[in-house]
């Protein structure tokens, strides 16, 4: 079993692998986004079906707002810094869905879903850019990509140096999708989960803050927006939260902190809108 394990991540590694922008960090993706986008879509489409989607107002409004102005920021950098091929095919779309979840979330492809039960802590225009700048970083950094590459390679759908990606998505949507759906949150077996998919799914939300911090800053957004924003939800959180070890976030203290020094980079980028 050993050996096997070696040999997938050997050939994972030599099938694919890129640098996250700005971090630089190498990561794992032998999932195209011709294969990933189409599922992507699907089930951002599946979520506003079954959902009381907000059209109109002011704060539908904002929302589509933040939107076109970190989305404007971002295709910015990544065509000049020659990342603009990862966000080929990318079909941006900015939704609030009425709903108390305290949460928000982007799909790779730009499908951005914002729930009404966070607003109260964002509580302005520029709250709004600290959670969707950190959510749309995600989708930048093709976290999505990377956890369903670990997935694919996890679930052994790397057979002799060839990725069984393709055939199992012509041939069996659903398993695929599967994938997907783990590489967005849902369970692994749980020695898989402390010991890789967690703190790695810690590290990339630490990444996707740090990208946040200066995506925002370059849309006309005050990065120190931050600090205030994650110190509410820690006040809101109480005493009921997991340890740090199992979740797939790291905790608030840590997370203000690391905000905390990340600020001096970002306020370099830092114009007012």
């Amino acid at each position: 079993m050993k050996n096997a394990i070696i040999v997938m991540l050997a050939v994972g590694l030599a099938i694919g692998c890129q640098k996250v922008p700005i971090t630089g960090r190498n990561q794992l993706k032998i999932i195209s986004n011709d294969q990933l986008l189409p599922l992507s879509a699907q089930n951002y489409r599946e979520v506003l079906d079954t959902s009381r989607v907000v059209r109109s107002g002011s704060q539908a409004d904002m929302i589509r707002r933040v939107g076109s102005r970190l989305r404007t920021a971002m295709e910015s950098y990544m065509n000049a810094n020659n990342y603009g091929d990862r966000i080929k095919g990318f079909q941006w779309e900015f939704n609030l869905i009425e709903s108390p979840q305290v949460n928000a979330w982007c799909m790779p492809g730009g499908k951005v879903a914002f729930y009404t039960g966070i607003l109260p802590y964002t509580q302005n225009e520029a709250g709004v850019a600290v959670v969707m700048g950190h959510e749309i970083s995600h989708a930048l950094a093709d976290h999505s990509a990377e956890r369903m590459s670990e997935g694919l390679l996890a679930n052994g759908l790397i057979q002799g140096g060839q990725i069984v990606a393709g055939t199992a998505a012509r041939n069996s949507n659903g398993q695929v999708n599967a994938i997907l759906l783990q590489s967005v949150g849902a369970a692994l077996p749980i020695g898989y989960q402390i010991g890789r998919a967690l703190p790695h799914s810690r590290k990339q939300e630490s990444e996707a803050d740090r990208l946040g911090l200066i995506f925002m800053a370059m849309a006309g957004y005050n990065p120190q927006e931050a600090v205030g924003f994650w110190g509410r939800m820690a006040k809101a959180g109480g005493g009921n939260k997991p340890p740090e070890f199992l979740s797939t976030h790291p905790s608030d203290q840590r997370r203000i902190r690391d905000l905390q020094s990340l600020m001096p980079e970002a306020m370099k980028f830092y114009r007012r809108g």
